[in-house]
């Protein structure tokens, strides 16, 4: 008996010491990173990571590739990524819809009330749109805050609408709390923000949001090009490769049993979008409140 649970002690400690050895690599690391890390031989370790595959703390997306924390352990502690591990999470992701889609990529979170780029995968094209990690995205006019403040608890989105000066940057900027909030309810039914040169001029951007574990909006997701690469009936097209990636990147962070990732409210049809982006301008289609003081932008990046 006592051999028997003097065993059971040491494969939980193994267990253990293999979970925080691959979080100490950085969340994601091969199997002999990892036999390397808790001085145990390759093929005890690998007996190890399987039993912890099959109870869900590592998950390996092939017999070759690494093994990666799952969410169950955020969800048994109530944390969650911080913006260098959704980086890090995200860039497959990035690398997989900008393939899909040829244009820029980004993934932005809210962080104290400010938006900020945390990952980001450019074009191949030789017209790019510059982005930069870590630069900050007005919330009001661009594709990624306004998917990140749609799904914002009541309190917080006025909270923020009470602190934001809604600086017209361009014609179409939106200008007023009332065309704000009028946005947001379009974005929650529709499951996607766009930025028709709201922020900079000739750039336009299509955002949705990206949920983990707990069901919250943790970050959004974005493409990004020029006006004359991304026309207003190429954002149909675009928004199928941006969903299906978001709500892959979604389930990775473990949202829910289908990685839906646009909220209690379903998406409208392609046909339908479509529609609606030829007849109404591709932004705002609620919005007639709109800036037209010809205002130009200085230097930025967009998004």
């Amino acid at each position: 008996m006592e051999t028997r649970l003097a065993h059971t002690h040491r494969s939980l400690e193994r267990g253990l010491r293999a979970i925080e050895a691959t979080a100490a690599i950085g969340g994601s690391a091969t199997l002999g990173e990892i036999a390397r890390k808790i001085a145990l031989p390759r093929s005890t370790t690998h007996h190890l990571l399987r039993a912890l595959v099959e109870i869900g703390y590592l998950a390996q997306d092939g017999d070759a590739r690494p093994y990666r924390l799952t969410p169950k352990l955020f969800q048994l502690t109530g944390r969650t990524w911080s913006k260098e591990q959704l980086a890090e999470i995200a860039m497959p992701f990035l690398d997989d819809l900008s393939q899909r889609t040829g244009e820029g990529t980004s993934l932005a979170i809210l962080q104290d009330g400010v938006v900020r780029i945390v990952a980001k995968r450019e074009s191949d094209g030789p017209v790019r749109v510059v982005q930069e990690v870590g630069a900050r995205r007005p919330i009001y006019c661009t594709a990624v805050g306004k998917a990140l403040a749609a799904w914002l608890a009541g309190p917080e989105l006025e909270g923020i609408i009470a602190r934001t000066a809604f600086t017209p940057y361009t014609p179409r900027t939106i200008t007023t709390p009332a065309a704000f909030r009028r946005e947001m309810a379009h974005i929650r039914a529709a499951g996607f923000a766009i930025d028709n040169e709201e922020h900079q001029p000739a750039i336009r951007c299509i955002a949705t949001p990206v949920r983990d574990h707990t069901g919250e909006v943790r970050a959004s997701l974005c493409v990004v090009g020029p006006t004359s690469r991304v026309p207003q009936r190429r954002l149909a097209e675009i928004r199928r490769p941006l969903a299906d990636v978001a709500a892959a990147l979604s389930a990775r962070l473990g949202y829910g049993t289908d990685g839906r990732a646009a909220g209690a409210e379903q998406p409208r049809s392609t046909a339908r979008l479509q529609q609606d982006t030829m007849q109404k301008g591709g932004i705002s289609h609620t919005l007639p409140e709109r800036t037209r003081t010809g205002r130009v932008p200085g230097k930025g990046e967009a998004q």
